[in-house]
């Protein structure tokens, strides 16, 4: 099925949960803040949130500096 992340269309399996796609996409468990739809996941809910079609993800990345 296609989904979009962070504006670009991506191929994801049926049944694909958000900290599957993080993993298939080679970002970090931590440190990355994801929503759904607009709507943001809590990190804790990635492993049982199953992406649907055609669903826009935003993955963003915390970066320190100063």
């Amino acid at each position: 099925m296609t989904i979009t992340v962070n504006g670009s269309p991506q191929q994801v399996d049926p049944g694909c949960t958000i900290a599957q796609l993080l993993v298939a996409l080679g970002w970090p468990a931590e440190g990355v803040a994801v929503a759904m739809d607009s709507r943001v996941v809590p990190r804790s809910q990635h492993g049982s949130t199953v992406l649907t079609e055609g669903c826009a993800v935003e993955v963003l990345r915390a970066v320190g500096g100063g």
